[in-house]
């Protein structure tokens, strides 16, 4: 019995898939994106998927095309005869068998020559960076220049960077999309990574993050890489190398005013730094990527959660500060250059913190709100935080316990709030 086809279904939905296809086209920003030729390694890889898909996309025309012909010409007719059975085709069979082997060597040549460009050694002269991965924020490590970083990472345009990847606690994956495909962190083991910014390249700014599932804030693993010119990057790397510094009872006025506020209902991408971070070349502080550059996609929108608060109106003294923070719990986890009762390691190194552009392995904007709240409750400000509760009163979501004895009032927060903006 021959049953009538109904077109019309078929029709819909697949002027539906094309409507919808067009519609996730029209974007016109792609931030994460590993289509952009931006370093020698992404070419290589655009190159070998411009081939394959170019290829692939050959034999899926003639599969197709032979594949309706051959339902149309030996479609069932009203009127035909019984088809003959028949055992066995050779010359066919062999056909199909040699054909997708001498596919496979087309695809496996290119993919093989690409896989030893990008795990070659790196050239001669590269610029080393250690790259550790930890629960959950980056630590950068340039050892030829004695300097440490936290989830900012800063790369001359125009010259190698070797990465030496490895993690202090559970496997993560480095990834920065528009300059290099990822690679896997693994405890007792180094991985290697390189590539070239385009020395063409203008100064821009890039997102990373961990794309290997490590932990309860894996998604709030991410960092920022800034490729910056030359003259950039020697006036960044030379100031980095430099102990903190910062003018003696340095205030922060105004620290807090909006923090009352429902936090709910608070975006922080509108939230507007009472402190920002140093903008360009300055002639104190080095260069540092202008905060009031980042695009929207390098800026964080992390809203901030609601029930935590903090006075208003109070004002920071630096000098203060310094004291509170070199007597509190803060100096066996953070290390500061210039500062020698600051040695820990378990934190990320806040010698030049008021450089950065972010915080909580950008997280959050490194501005005097949210860093303010960040030193208070930062297990709320960020799920699984290790770093402990700090906030008189406060609750800890992880001990469960209330601060009390040894808790920091908001004044005290307020005034390591004014040390910190000073180490720049």
């Amino acid at each position: 019995m021959n049953r009538k086809i109904h077109w019309r279904p078929f029709a819909h939905a697949a002027v539906t898939a094309g409507l919808l296809l067009a519609l996730g086209a029209c974007s016109q920003e792609y931030p994460n994106s590993t289509f952009n030729p931006t370093t020698d390694f992404n070419t290589d890889i655009i190159a070998l998927w411009d081939s394959l898909l170019f290829w692939g996309t050959v034999v899926f025309v003639v599969v197709e095309v032979l594949l309706l012909w051959t339902l149309w010409r030996y479609r069932r007719r009203p009127d035909g005869p019984e088809p003959t059975n028949v055992h066995g085709h050779t010359a066919l069979e062999i056909t199909w068998t040699v054909l997708p082997a001498v596919i496979l060597v087309m695809i496996a040549i290119p993919t093989v020559r690409t896989i030893f460009r990008t795990q070659a050694p790196a050239p001669a002269g590269s610029l080393q960076v250690e790259v550790i991965g930890h629960q959950w924020w980056w630590e950068f490590r340039y050892p030829e220049l004695g300097i440490t970083t936290a989830n900012e990472l800063y790369i001359p345009v125009g010259r190698t960077v070797n990465f030496q990847l490895t993690t202090a606690d559970v496997i993560h994956s480095f990834w920065i999309p528009q300059l290099g495909g990822k690679r896997d962190l693994i405890g007792n083991r180094v991985n290697h990574m390189w590539f070239t910014p385009d020395p063409a390249m203008t100064t821009q700014v890039f997102n990373g993050s961990c794309n290997e599932f490590c932990g309860t804030s894996h998604a709030n693993m991410k960092f920022r890489t800034f490729a910056v010119q030359p003259n950039e990057f020697e006036s960044w790397a030379r100031h980095q190398k430099s102990a903190a510094a910062y003018p003696v009872a340095q205030e922060s006025t105004g620290a807090l005013a909006e923090a009352q506020q429902e936090p709910a209902a608070q975006d922080s991408a509108t939230v507007a730094p009472v402190a920002a971070a140093p903008s360009g070349f300055t002639a104190d502080s080095g260069y540092a990527f202008p905060a009031a550059d980042l695009p929207d996609f390098a800026r964080p929108h992390t809203p901030l959660p609601s029930g935590l608060t903090f006075t208003e109106g109070l004002t920071g003294d630096a000098e203060r500060g310094r004291q509170i923070y070199s007597r509190t719990a803060c100096i066996g986890c953070h290390k500061i250059e210039g500062n020698p009762i600051s040695i820990g390691i378990i934190g990320p190194n806040l010698t030049h913190i008021a450089s950065r552009t972010t915080i909580a392995g950008a997280l959050y904007p490194n501005d005097t709100r949210h860093l303010s709240l960040w030193i208070k409750n930062s297990r709320v400000m960020k799920h699984g935080s290790i770093m402990p509760t700090l906030g008189k009163g406060e609750h800890d979501p992880i001990t469960g316990a209330v601060i009390n004895t040894g808790g920091l009032t908001d004044q005290e927060i307020a005034d390591i709030v004014a040390y910190l903006q000073a180490l720049k």
